[in-house]
């Protein structure tokens, strides 16, 4: 299995949660496969309207997320119905 890179605040937060959260190893293997699951690997360039972008960019900052993050999250519910 490929390891996931982890940036300094995700590892910050693995390792703080280590503390407090003990799982056994079929649990843990299944949220393995869950990050798995969601990892993006496909590049998406589309157009859009300058003042949709500003008003997404906007929503993702009130929420402390990457714009990027918060398209694709959309992108991930809309194509899960």
């Amino acid at each position: 299995m490929r390891k996931i890179k982890l940036t300094r605040a995700e590892k910050s937060i693995e390792e703080s949660l280590e503390q407090f959260v003990s799982v056994d190893k079929n649990e843990y293997e299944q949220i393995v496969q869950a990050i798995a699951s969601r990892r993006k690997d496909a590049v998406l360039n589309i157009r859009v309207n300058r003042n949709d972008l500003k008003n997404i960019k906007q929503k993702a900052h009130k929420l402390g997320i990457k714009y990027q993050t918060f398209i694709s999250e959309i992108l991930h519910r809309v194509a899960e119905v």
